[in-house]
């Protein structure tokens, strides 16, 4: 079920001191000053200036002369978060910024500083990323859409607003009388995140009321199935070793061998096969009967090939 804004934040237990990313944004505007209310002198604020738009400069300042108010210490990181060839201006920028606000979190804030980290993301953008998903196809990392909480970088993550929709915290800032800024891209019909908000919810609001919290349990159940998915896949990997050998491999019931691959692929080169590359890949091992048998083919960001017994994956631009 939804959550109140007041609840979601009584009802967040982050270590301190806490570091909240703030964009300037009413999201994270929210977030950071009922946070700052609640643990006075205990909150600290990322920013992070992606120089994608003229605008960066005038978000930074905002963001200065707001923690200057609230008395809350800001660090500020500058990146430049262009795309590669192949990959969304989104998941570039947001790449860029979770590393630049790790990288902060280490050298800004090392001896005694926080360890925890809290996003703003709410219920709106967790039903954004779940249609996304399905519109592209997703297996079930997707449609698991954004977790609650993680760990990496040695940084423990939190997303305390993904039951809060979107229209609460505003609504609870107007109560508060605080402002914030909006960022033009938010607008742009370009990008389908966009679209997806100003043309679907609110017909998913007309048609299923309850949709945020109907998403947010399919998300759940999602991310669940894939955590034992990945328990099996480390269980097999185990059984048949890294680098996979092949005849072990091919022992496994294909479902498993798509799995134990994926997350071969995943952890230990850092790339992801698409499903026509996975499907050949799979036909291909299937076919290694012979030890004369050659594999060698595109998957992900480089190129699966058999080295005697075991399949390999490596990326030619990395290994020269």
């Amino acid at each position: 079920m939804s959550l109140s804004f007041e609840a979601a934040i009584a009802a967040f237990a982050p270590r301190l001191p806490l570091a909240v990313a703030y964009s300037g944004g009413a999201d994270s505007t929210a977030l950071l000053r009922a946070c700052a209310a609640r643990w006075p002198g205990r909150v600290h604020a990322v920013h992070v200036h992606h120089g994608l738009q003229a605008a960066a400069d005038d978000f930074e300042a905002h963001c200065r002369q707001t923690c200057a108010a609230l008395g809350v210490p800001l660090a500020v990181a500058h990146v430049q978060a262009r795309h590669a060839r192949g990959q969304s201006p989104e998941d570039a920028a947001r790449r860029a910024r979770y590393a630049a606000i790790a990288e902060v979190a280490a050298r800004a804030w090392a001896d005694g500083g926080p360890r925890d980290v809290a996003l703003a993301q709410h219920a709106d953008d967790q039903v954004e990323t779940i249609v996304l998903a399905l519109s592209r196809g997703a297996g079930l990392p997707g449609l698991a859409a954004m977790p609650a909480r993680w760990e990496e970088a040695g940084l423990r993550w939190h997303r305390p607003l993904l039951q809060v929709p979107g229209q609460a915290l505003r609504g609870w800032l107007a109560a508060q009388g605080a402002g914030w800024i909006e960022d033009p891209s938010n607008g742009d019909t370009a990008f389908t995140r966009n679209r997806i908000r100003a043309e679907l919810l609110p017909v998913l609001q007309r048609l299923f009321p309850a949709f945020r919290s109907t998403f947010a349990r399919s998300a759940a159940h999602a991310a669940e199935a894939q955590a034992l998915l990945r328990a099996l896949a480390e269980q097999d990997l185990q059984a048949i070793g890294i680098p996979p050998a092949i005849a072990a491999l091919r022992a496994l019931p294909r479902a498993r061998q798509a799995n134990a691959l994926r997350h071969w692929l995943a952890t230990v080169h850092g790339t992801a096969a698409s499903t026509a590359q996975m499907a050949e890949l799979l036909d291909q091992v299937a076919a290694c009967s012979t030890r004369g048998h050659r594999l060698h083919l595109r998957v992900g960001a480089g190129f699966a090939r058999r080295r005697e017994a075991w399949l390999d994956w490596y990326n030619p631009t990395l290994s020269s």
